[in-house]
């Protein structure tokens, strides 16, 4: 997902759950130089985005699928590591509040939402905001699809097929998503 041809695709799911307006979106190279290091499968689902809000805001934003263990530390680390990308970057631009997008194919929150925020005081005014998907909460039980956020749980939570291709027709973006994933399990190869 970490590629320019998904920019538009990153875009429209982050506008989806943050609830703004993104006026520019670039990626930070950060994670493809650190992505030669790593097997394809530490980068699947992984992206490192600077956007610019339509109100000015500049925010460095990551994505990524968290598996069952050290969750806490997963999130912390991954938003660390996505923060601190912009050092690389200080002479050329302003360091910009970070947020993280973690996708959790398991219950974790002792909540009953299946998407949260969880935002941790710092000593400078930028706060540690971390937003948990939790796809395993999700459930849809109306037969039309109502907004795109639902559209991007039926699909992240691939299970009830019917709505999954309901959401793959509704929506370009989902489409767009879909065919580059179908073209990726297609080159992949077991190692």
């Amino acid at each position: 997902m970490n590629s320019k041809e998904n920019l538009d695709i990153l875009q429209d799911f982050i506008e989806t759950f943050l609830e703004k307006n993104i006026e520019r979106i670039e990626l930070n190279s950060y994670l493809k130089t650190k992505s030669r290091n790593l097997p394809s499968e530490e980068n699947f689902g992984i992206a490192d985005v600077r956007v610019k809000l339509e109100n000015r805001e500049e925010i460095n934003i990551g994505v990524q699928f968290i598996d069952g263990f050290y969750v806490e530390n997963k999130m912390l680390l991954y938003y660390t590591q996505i923060h601190a990308n912009q050092l690389e970057y200080q002479e050329h631009r302003k360091i910009a509040k970070t947020i993280t997008f973690n996708i959790l194919d398991f219950d974790y929150l002792k909540t009953e939402d299946y998407f949260n925020k969880i935002v941790i005081p710092t000593k400078t005014e930028n706060k540690i905001e971390l937003y948990v998907l939790e796809l395993a909460k999700f459930v849809s039980e109306k037969s039309e699809m109502v907004n795109k956020k639902e559209a991007w749980m039926i699909y992240l939570c691939g299970t009830a097929e019917e709505k999954v291709e309901q959401a793959i027709r509704k929506f370009q973006k989902i489409q767009k998503l879909d065919d580059r994933l179908k073209e990726y399990w297609k080159k992949e190869r077991m190692e």
